[in-house]
């Protein structure tokens, strides 16, 4: 008897080992996001693709479980530091990046001096990856942007471009080297600098209108900038045949927020809408975004997904190696070489992604076909086409 009840003793303590062993493994990682100001459309579909991320995440694997703990920055960069100053305290393993360069920048900087792994999809001046932060990561960058509007701007051939662009950081970085490039391509460009405190537009659009007499507005800024030029450009009627932007512009949710203004505008993006994925990560992503969210995938929050799922591997294969608390994480940060519904994904030695390449999109009646380049197009270009 007593040795029966010493063998069910052990057997007992071996089942509760071996469940204590199966259990999966708690990480915390940190994010801060302007869930609201200036930038909160942008910060919203972040946060919701990095939620669909860490879903997909931990239900294909049961070793480990990925959970975040969000701050919202309220889009200032001030909030950001104090954010991610906080994360790290709370045990935060690695930190999830806002959006806007001069947000991300500081943000980046307090993460570094902490030591933590910080990743973006929300940020592209090049001065970002000339620090010397080797914490730092991220997934876009401003080549890729800077092609994409070059290739439509090549297969028009406009008479001339004109810029308007904010003077942050990674608006008017791109703005000036599409400048030189376009120019060194023989094209006439002329650039409108403005203070992001602006919000009548109308003075820059006739300039536009009565001076440059070009055939294309290209918008180097962000999403409340994008709505008052348009404006401004509706009521001034200036004679061009397409306006253009970047980041945050072809996605449906502006076109919901301002179908008056849409119609027909240009921006930067990877995705046509209605979604069409080709890729299996890319069509697991679109299904589990469509049950939690409602409503289809879309530009930032695929990046927010993409981001997020380089990041919960990476921590995944430190956390097997039993390196996730010396450093073993910036290291297989480095090791990260994947395809992805953005196309491959590897580090290069500054933490940037060189294989970073975007479409451009124009949104038509509430769809935002593929325009250029050609290769990619899922819909012919309209062109002469402005919203008015």
């Amino acid at each position: 008897m007593i040795r029966r009840n010493c063998l069910a003793t052990a057997c007992l303590a071996a089942t509760i080992a071996f469940a204590a062993n199966a259990r999966a493994e708690d990480i915390t990682i940190g994010a801060h996001m302007p869930l609201t100001g200036s930038l909160a459309r942008s910060g919203q579909a972040f946060n919701e693709g990095m939620q669909v991320a860490l879903k997909v995440f931990n239900e294909s694997q049961s070793k480990h479980r990925i959970k975040v703990t969000v701050i919202d920055d309220e889009s200032q960069p001030a909030k950001a530091v104090t954010a991610v100053e906080k994360l790290a305290s709370d045990g935060a393993a690695a930190i999830i990046g806002g959006y806007g360069s001069n947000i991300v920048g500081p943000a980046s900087d307090t993460s570094n001096r902490l030591g933590k792994v910080y990743i973006t999809g929300g940020a592209v001046s090049d001065e970002l990856v000339q620090r010397g932060n080797k914490n730092f990561f991220r997934i876009n960058n401003n080549a890729g942007y800077q092609r994409g509007v070059e290739g439509l701007i090549e297969e028009v051939k406009p008479n001339g471009v004109s810029i308007i662009a904010s003077t942050k950081e990674a608006p008017m970085l791109l703005a000036k080297g599409l400048e030189a490039s376009l120019a060194k391509k023989g094209f006439k460009v002329t650039l409108h600098p403005f203070d992001p405190a602006i919000t009548d537009f109308k003075p820059i659009i006739n300039k536009v209108k009565l001076q440059d007499k070009s055939e294309i507005i290209f918008m180097s800024a962000y999403e409340n900038d994008y709505v008052g030029i348009i404006r401004a450009a509706k009521v001034l009627k200036p004679p061009v045949k397409a306006i253009v932007g970047a980041w945050s512009l072809a996605t449906p949710k502006m076109y919901s927020d301002f179908p008056d203004l849409m119609q027909n505008i240009i921006g930067t993006t990877f995705l046509p809408f209605p979604v069409e994925v080709k890729d299996e990560e890319g069509r697991k992503f679109a299904a589990v975004y469509k049950e939690m969210f409602g409503k289809e995938i879309e530009y930032a929050s695929t990046l927010a997904f993409v981001e997020t799922m380089v990041l919960s591997e990476a921590l995944a294969r430190s956390a097997d190696a039993g390196t996730l608390k010396s450093a073993g994480l910036l290291a297989e940060m480095k090791t990260t070489n994947r395809p992805s519904p953005l196309g491959r994904i590897t580090f290069n030695e500054v933490g940037d992604n060189p294989n970073f390449a975007l479409s451009m999109g124009q949104h038509r009646d509430g769809k935002i076909p593929l325009v250029s380049p050609a290769e990619f197009a899922t819909g012919k270009l309209a062109y002469p086409a402005v919203p008015w």
